[in-house]
C-alpha cells in the first residue's frame, strides 16, 4: 500500500484532472457550439465520462480515486476508510478541484479564478442534487461489493447519463461544487447557490447509505433466503 502522503497527493492530482476535464470540455464546447446548448453539454458530459474512466483506472490502484468527499466519508463510515485520514484526504480533493480550475482556465487564457453567474437555484436543482449523489453513491457501493472491477464504467456511465436526466446536470460532489464556483464558464455555479448543492448532495449520500445498508443486509448477515 502507498503511503499517506502520497495517497493524498494521488487524491489532489486526479481531482485536479478531473475538474481540468470538465472546466476545459466545458469552455471549449461552449466556444466550438456556435451557441447551441445541447451541443455544448453532450460534448461536456463525454469528456466528463471518458475522464472519469480513464483517472479512476489510473489512480484507484494508489489512493482509490475518491475525487469526492462524500465518497470519503461515507467510505468511513461504513468501516472501508480511516477517519483520521478523511481531512487529509477532503483538503486534497478541495485543493486539488481548485488547481483543476486554475489549470482549464490557463489553458483558454482566462483568469486564474473569477466568481461565477451561471444561477442554479431553486428545489427543482436541489431534488436533482439529491437524485444524483444518491444514485452515484448507490452505483459506487453496490459495484464495490459484488463487481469491483466494473467501478470505473459504471461511475462514468451513471454520471454521463446523470448529466442528461437531472435539472442541476449532476454535480453530486462537494469539491467540484466548490470548484466550479469560481469559474464563470459554462461549467460555473453562483456561490450563493453552493451552500444548497451541498446539503443536498450530503442527504443524497446519507440516504444512499442507508437504502443501500437495509437492501444488502441479508449479504452482510450471510442470510441469503
Amino acid at each position: 500500500m502507498q503511503s499517506l502522503p502520497q495517497r493524498v497527493v494521488a487524491e489532489a492530482l486526479g481531482t485536479g484532472m478531473l475538474l481540468a476535464a470538465v472546466v476545459g470540455s466545458g469552455i471549449m464546447g461552449e466556444r466550438l457550439a456556435a451557441g447551441n446548448v445541447a451541443v455544448a453539454l453532450l460534448a461536456n458530459t463525454l469528456a466528463t465520462g471518458a475522464a472519469l474512466v480513464a483517472l479512476i483506472l489510473t489512480f484507484g490502484p494508489i489512493c482509490g480515486a475518491h475525487f469526492n468527499p462524500v465518497v470519503t466519508l461515507t467510505s468511513a463510515w461504513q468501516g472501508y476508510f480511516a477517519w483520521r485520514e478523511v481531512p487529509l484526504y477532503v483538503a486534497a480533493q478541495l485543493v486539488g478541484a481548485l488547481l483543476g480550475v486554475a489549470a482549464a482556465h490557463l489553458m483558454f487564457e482566462l483568469p486564474l479564478f473569477f466568481a461565477s453567474h451561471h444561477q442554479r437555484s431553486g428545489s427543482a436543482q436541489m431534488f436533482s442534487e439529491f437524485v444524483a449523489t444518491f444514485g452515484l453513491l448507490f452505483v459506487i457501493w453496490s459495484c464495490v461489493k459484488f463487481q469491483e472491477r466494473v467501478v470505473p464504467f459504471a461511475v462514468a456511465a451513471y454520471i454521463t447519463a446523470a448529466y442528461w436526466f437531472t435539472a442541476s446536470t449532476s454535480f453530486a460532489n462537494p469539491a467540484v461544487t466548490i470548484a466550479r464556483s469560481v469559474s464563470d464558464t459554462f461549467a460555473g455555479i453562483r456561490p450563493a447557490d453552493v451552500p444548497g448543492f451541498i446539503a443536498a448532495q450530503l442527504l443524497g449520500a446519507i440516504a444512499a447509505v442507508l437504502v443501500f445498508g437495509w437492501l444488502t443486509r441479508a449479504f452482510r448477515t450471510g442470510d441469503q433466503s
